[in-house]
């Protein structure tokens, strides 16, 4: 009786272990941060981003999404990318990160959803709540859409030029476009 129960529950985990399926984010994802500054609007984009999704029949279980802050660049150079990495405190945090926490449809749209979460930026952890668009396409999994945050929430303070008079403004967006691949 023994032998049964402990080969029921071994088939049990390896039926576990395979109806759940695994994904990481590909390389076509693309993630863009827009603000603004006394001067002139700006984007910088995340060049480097990792990120592990499972599902189990048909239901997100587990999405991580992490964006490596030294990869984070601008268009405008070195000097911005200083400000804006240390901004965001690169020497002590050097990821920011997303852990979904839940998920749910909203009414009235098919695919849209809340993606509720805790959001690290600059080592401070807060819970957020993201629109997104979310699909499957060709076995890959899609999710677009953005966020608006403030700097100060994550206490950061905006970054300044040319001795205070270029000031970053404290709102930002983040646009994603998540492609999270089997495998």
């Amino acid at each position: 009786m023994k032998n049964i129960l402990t080969l029921l529950s071994l088939l049990f985990l390896v039926f576990i272990g395979y109806a759940q399926e695994s994904y990481t984010l590909s390389k076509e994802s693309v993630l863009k941060i827009n603000g603004s500054s006394t001067i002139h609007d700006w984007t910088v984009t995340a060049n480097s981003m990792k990120g592990s999704m499972n599902m189990n029949a048909n239901t997100i279980k587990n999405l991580l999404f992490q964006v490596e802050v030294a990869q984070i660049k601008s268009e405008r150079g070195a000097a911005m990318d200083k400000k804006m990495h240390a901004a965001l405190k690169m020497e002590d945090h050097p990821e920011v990160s997303f852990k979904l926490q839940e998920i749910k449809k909203t009414a009235g749209s098919e695919n849209t959803f809340q993606i509720n979460g805790m959001l690290n930026i600059a080592g401070v952890e807060k819970a957020v709540a993201i629109t997104s668009e979310y699909q499957e396409a060709g076995g890959n999994y899609v999710f677009k859409g953005s966020k608006e945050i403030k700097l100060q929430d994550y206490d950061m303070e905006p970054p300044t030029a040319m001795f205070g008079q270029i000031i970053v403004g404290d709102n930002v967006t983040i646009d994603f476009d998540l492609v999270y691949t089997k495998g």
